[in-house]
């Protein structure tokens, strides 16, 4: 009697963060429950993947999108948004509690945002819960929901619900998560800072790309990782730096460590492959915050990735409405700052990493599968290509290439500032526990995007992102 299985993947490459070896996988009730180098061909499945030629990475993680929903459904939401992340090889991702509104800040705000995703993502989804003024005593409840963690800006985050912590907040809320073992993720630049010099812009009549980059220099989000540090030595919290936008702030993490702190930092592919000089070429689409940085710092930010000193890479998805983005006006400081990067992170690192800069395959699964497994509890469920994983399976042609366009995008906005570049890497397969999602740009499980929620529109907010 042969045996059967719900999904067989035959003659890949699996490339795991320290290895790769050339397998077939066995998929039953969602777990990899079989490989080997070779499965008989009397061994059957209700699907099977022919992936020669192909390499297979574990599926990848996002730990930092924001989708908006409830409340502003009509910038993304789970179901667009989930699609996007499954086209470019993401099978779990980690939602921040803002720009929903009401904000992932109370028990109520958890529950609206679970029924949603749970109604329409594609992909396994965990929340991030927030930590604002105000909501220390929710901070129990939100862990016992299960949020992944907690979020703080320590900067204006631009969004009216979502105020920044002050730092009796900020260091009493990491006294709460330090018991609760959990973690939180910081967005740190110095809201003193940033007021300041952007006070003297405004004032001064400027208000070009490159005069909003310079109202966030460098120097603020020093400033602010290096006070959350201590706060992190006196607490004991765990605490993950988000979006560190260049090795000076990457070092000043990598040296904590080095003392024992327990911090994590993050980056994205924007600042991996985006100049100052491209946002004053592309505008508004290209606007985040911290700001791009020019090209010395981009390949300061690959060493420090090729070092091993930047633990994740997430994509800081924060779409919008393009007429949020001011295309075509020279006033960057009133665009909303936010890139549509979802689906597109696995690209950028296949292009500017392993092809321009010959980063190794294994490392970038580890820094977008699995080191964020590790992180946040989920290894090894998640984060490898192993007996008794999650059959989450993100497989790539590497001889494969196209030049991005709008039609390309599964965004409920499809802008990207992407659009035109040309990727060597291409991912053909999404596999998210043993459902074939993603095929060669479609998708084999639907779904149903009439469910967006229809939301009257708000006033845009500022937000940073």
């Amino acid at each position: 009697m042969s045996e059967h299985y719900d999904l067989i993947v035959r003659n890949g490459c699996v490339v795991n963060e320290n290895y790769r070896f050339y397998a077939d996988i066995g998929v039953r009730e969602g777990r990899i429950v079989r490989i080997e180098e070779h499965l008989p061909d009397s061994v059957k499945a209700r699907a099977e993947i022919d992936a020669t030629g192909l390499y297979i990475f574990p599926g990848l993680i996002d730990t930092h999108v924001h989708f908006n929903q409830p409340g502003r459904t009509e910038w993304e939401g789970f179901a667009y948004g989930s699609r996007s992340l499954a086209a470019g090889g993401v099978t779990t991702f980690f939602d921040m509690p803002l720009n929903a509104h009401p904000p992932t800040n109370t028990v109520q705000a958890f529950d609206l945002k679970k029924q949603a995703a749970d109604r329409e993502s594609m992909l396994d989804c965990r929340l991030w819960g927030g930590l604002v003024p105000g909501n220390l005593d929710s901070l129990e409840g939100l862990y016992q929901r299960g949020v992944i963690g907690f979020k703080a800006f320590m900067s204006a985050s631009g969004i009216e619900d979502f105020e920044r912590v002050d730092d009796s907040t900020l260091l009493k809320g990491m006294q709460k998560i330090a018991k609760l073992n959990s973690i939180l993720a910081v967005h740190a630049e110095s809201d003193f800072i940033t007021r300041h010099l952007t006070d003297i812009m405004q004032k001064s009549g400027r208000q070009t790309a490159r005069d909003y980059c310079l109202t966030r220099p460098i120097l603020s989000e020093i400033e602010a990782v290096r006070r959350v540090i201590a706060y992190a030595e006196i607490t004991g919290c765990k605490l993950h730096i988000v979006h560190a936008s260049c090795s000076p702030v990457v070092a000043v993490v990598t040296e904590a460590k080095s003392r024992g702190v327990d911090v994590s930092v993050e980056t994205c592919p924007h600042y991996l492959s985006l100049t100052v000089e491209d946002f004053e070429r592309i505008g508004g689409v290209a606007k985040c915050a911290p700001p791009l940085r020019d090209q010395e710092h981009v390949e300061l930010l690959w060493r420090s990735v090729a070092n091993g000193e930047v633990d994740i890479i997430g994509s800081d998805h924060s779409p919008s409405p393009v007429s949020l983005k001011n295309i075509g006006s020279d006033n960057m400081f009133e665009a909303w700052g936010g890139i549509s990067g979802a689906q597109t992170t696995l690209n950028i690192l296949l292009e500017e990493g392993h092809r321009a800069r010959k980063l190794p395959l294994e490392a970038i699964v580890r820094l977008t599968s699995a080191n964020p497994a590790r992180r946040f509890g989920l290894f090894p469920q998640k984060g490898i290509v192993a007996l008794g994983s999650d059959a989450d399976l993100t497989l790539v042609d590497l001889n494969a290439s196209f030049k991005l366009e709008s039609a390309d995008l599964f965004y409920r906005h499809p802008h990207s500032p992407y659009l035109g570049k040309t990727f060597h890497g291409k991912v053909v397969y999404t596999v998210q526990r043993g459902r074939i999602l993603y095929e060669n740009g479609r998708f084999l499980e639907e779904v149903s995007l009439s469910c967006v929620n229809a939301v009257t529109d708000r006033s845009a907010p500022q937000s940073i992102a």
